[in-house]
């Protein structure tokens, strides 16, 4: 099987990180078909929503790039992704076009490499058009949706397709040395290449359901990474853009929610001997998880009612929580299960 690559999309530098052959994203796999009764009426959905779509170019010290926004702030909020924009992250220039070829300048206002999320702010004069916000909980597999954006600088193109899979956790490349991973990421048949970068995925209704991010690509005979759509793209659920897009007009950065424990998960047989169905074991507690009683050798059972079966589960569920939250925790501890109340700490964006 070829191997996979995913791919952050920017016309200035296109950074590829390669997965294994086994990945659950290989194109044999999860190509998906889109039949007539399941597609967006694209016209419809593009006339509602290019006003609210903008493209991006950046230049600073970094280099320079180009990708795509959407206006969730009359007065000039942007949302789009930590990468778009990082060129001019310590210095430099971003430039909004809207889709009335209007230009003006922007600023950035914060910025989350760990989900690859920012929020710029145009120097507006008038109010401006703002996208709908849909619900990225209330999302299906085989849902049809439409992206919007500008793919090779080509501004106000429009695709469509479906939702292939909810739930994905997909390592990708941020800025230039570090790597992060897409939790909880929606993945999309819906051709999305360089330059759709923070771009929106909408529903049939034209509301915002993700901030597209990512591509898998798969290499040439070469070995060489393919550049453009092979139908398998990535966004980061609306839900959690938008909590971390409003923290970061408000704070300027992220404060994410923390339960400070190193865990592994429970091997089967082990759990089997243990008369579990299954659980995280706890190699260190710190923090919220140390305050609450949780110590080095308990297994966690559930938090909050979710089983706790793999270190993915426990990344899925703080992303729905903010600092300050508590959380229910059913642990294992010498044979005995107990319940106990854990307070949730901050810590910082690592932006």
């Amino acid at each position: 099987m070829p191997r996979v690559s995913i791919k952050i999309w920017s016309i200035a530098a296109v950074i590829a990180l390669v997965v294994g052959a086994g990945a659950a994203w290989a194109t044999t796999a999860i190509v998906s078909a889109v039949t007539p009764d399941a597609v967006c009426n694209a016209q419809r959905v593009a006339d509602d929503v290019l006003p609210t779509v903008v493209t991006i170019d950046v230049s600073g010290p970094g280099g320079s790039g180009n990708g795509t926004g959407e206006i969730i702030r009359d007065t000039g909020y942007i949302l789009t992704n930590s990468h778009v924009i990082v060129a001019a992250a310590t210095g430099g220039s971003i430039t909004v076009t809207f889709s009335n070829g209007h230009t003006v300048l922007a600023t950035l206002v914060g910025r989350d490499a760990r989900n690859d999320i920012a929020v710029i702010k145009a120097d507006a004069e008038a109010k401006l058009p703002v996208i709908d916000q849909g619900d990225s909980e209330r999302l299906a597999v085989g849902q049809p949706v439409v992206a919007l954006g500008a793919p090779l600088g080509l501004s106000s193109t429009v695709t469509a397709g479906i939702v292939s899979a909810l739930g994905r956790n997909v390592p990708v490349p941020v800025d230039d040395t570090r790597t992060t991973v897409l939790t909880g990421a929606i993945q999309t048949d819906a051709a999305i290449n360089p330059g759709n970068s923070g771009g929106p995925l909408v529903d049939c209704s034209g509301r915002l359901i993700g901030i597209n991010t990512a591509i898998a690509t798969v290499p040439n005979e070469t070995g060489a990474n393919g550049g453009g759509s092979v139908g398998i793209g990535f966004a980061v659920p609306v839900d959690l853009a938008m909590r971390l897009a409003d923290e970061l007009i408000e704070h300027g950065s992220i404060a994410y929610p923390s339960l400070d424990v190193q865990v592994v998960p429970v091997p089967p047989a082990v759990a089997r001997a243990w008369d579990i169905p299954h659980g995280l074991f706890v190699q260190s507690a710190g923090g919220a998880a140390a305050s609450a009683g949780l110590k080095a050798g308990d297994v966690i059972l559930s938090i909050d009612g979710r089983a706790m079966d793999t270190t993915d589960a426990l990344a899925l569920l703080l992303i729905t929580k903010t600092a300050g939250d508590d959380v229910e925790i059913t642990y294992l501890r010498d044979g005995e299960r107990r319940t106990v109340t854990a307070t949730l700490t901050a810590t910082d964006s690592a932006g």
